[in-house]
């Protein structure tokens, strides 16, 4: 096989054929805010006047705690709350909100000047918490997943029409920088024909979030297709495609923790192979488990062009673009020479998607600041948020099933449909 070498195709040369129209040897950053058809929120980084701000309560001080409500132009935080104290005090401090409460319960008990409650709670509870708030009155962004069983899922589809308020989910793979511009790729027909997507979450040392103050947390065991959300959304969020079906299989170790725990998963790591709405073949690994590094990464392949994310090995993000040469293989075979492109990633989250004061490095790939400005803005401009019920669900269940194909050995299950597009 040939060796990897740096393409014969200039930088400058490809990316202007591949872009017709925009100039610079990759599309400017402003330039390709520009060209990305972003979804349901164009215009809403302009600074135009706002009647009223967004009242927004933070539940959860762990991950709630990393996000930039208090920065938004049209948002302010009128509540904290956490069932620990040092947590209740982080929340306070981030936010420099003095209105403090022991529970998420008892704020929106007491509270009559929140709008909005964003729930960073344990993800066993983010149905239930999230109906709770809708019920209550209060539009919701909650952390991933939405549900933990179809049950809770139906019951969250129904009372997000019974209320019409806003729901949104936290997913962080919809917005980071990649995704953005493979979204952006898929859009203008870059990719051609889309054959195949690869999403991998490899966490390698959860088991040291087990125990928290001496206690199991619910991480504690948990499914690893019950955390589908940061690779579903790799495919989905960038199609607008569904799966429709799985087959997926559970590998384990043996350790105490898979065979004693909540949820009776017996599976520390859990590979998938879906199949799309479309009839292509998405492979998804979520393994806590190995001997690797840490990833949240994809590889969208297709007939004229394909995009391979960061690799947590060193490779930085590429391209391979179908080429019109030959070469040949080790064994003497001929083969199309396909080009090796080093791609530079727009940082989107320096452009005018985004409010100015959101407009700085941020975690999970730089999509904090995307999640915040998404969820305020629906409100504030009234849109249906890039990740409402249906696209949340669209990216939760197909991972409950999942798990259910794993625990029966690999059979192949239908993924149901919750109203998603309708």
């Amino acid at each position: 096989m040939s060796i990897r070498k740096k393409s014969s195709i200039s930088r400058r040369n490809f990316v202007t054929k591949l872009t017709a129209g925009t100039t610079g040897a990759l599309l400017s950053v402003d330039a390709a805010a520009r060209a990305f058809d972003f979804p349901r929120s164009t215009n809403t980084a302009s600074g135009k006047p706002r009647n009223k701000k967004v009242r927004i309560g933070v539940v959860g001080g762990g991950f709630g705690a990393n996000f930039y409500w208090h920065e938004h132009p049209d948002c302010i935080v009128t509540g904290v709350t956490d069932l620990e104290p040092k947590r209740r005090k982080k929340l306070r401090d981030t936010y420099k909100c003095d209105k403090v409460y022991d529970s998420m319960e008892e704020m929106l008990r007491k509270a009559d000047d929140i709008d909005a409650v964003a729930i960073f709670t344990e993800a066993p509870n983010h149905a239930r918490h999230s109906i709770y708030a809708l019920n209550a009155g209060k539009h919701v962004i909650c952390a991933v997943p939405a549900a933990m069983t179809l049950q809770e899922s139906q019951d969250l589809v129904d009372t997000v029409k019974k209320t019409g308020l806003v729901y949104m989910m936290a997913e962080t793979s919809y917005w980071q920088q990649t995704t953005i511009a493979a979204r952006n790729f898929f859009q203008e027909g870059k990719f051609g024909n889309l054959i195949h997507v690869d999403s991998m979450y490899q966490h390698d040392g959860l088991e040291t979030y087990f125990y928290r103050n001496g206690k199991r947390t619910w991480r504690y065991g948990f499914p690893q297709m019950h955390y589908p959300t940061h690779c579903t959304t790799h495919y989905i969020g960038v199609t607008g495609d569904h799966l429709s079906e799985v087959s997926c299989i559970g590998w384990g170790d043996g350790s105490q923790y898979l065979k004693d725990n909540d949820y009776n998963n017996p599976f520390n790591n859990e590979t998938a192979l879906f199949k799309t709405g479309t009839g292509l073949s998405f492979n998804v690994r979520i393994w806590w488990n190995g001997a690797y590094r840490g990833a949240e990464r994809a590889e969208w392949i297709g007939d004229k062009m394909s995009l391979y994310g960061e690799t947590p090995n060193g490779m930085k993000p590429t391209m391979v673009v179908r080429g019109d040469k030959e070469e040949k293989d080790d064994g003497g075979f001929s083969r199309r020479l396909n080009e090796i492109v080093d791609y530079e990633v727009p940082k989107y989250y320096l452009t005018d998607m985004l409010p100015k004061p959101l407009r700085h490095a941020n975690s999970h790939g730089h999509s904090h600041t995307f999640i915040t400005h998404e969820f305020v803005d629906s409100i504030v401009n009234n849109h249906k948020p890039a990740v409402d019920v249906y696209e949340a669900l669209a990216y939760t269940v197909p991972g409950i099933i999942a798990h259910q194909s794993a625990l029966k050995g690999g059979e192949i299950l239908k993924i149901p449909d919750f109203g998603r597009g309708k």
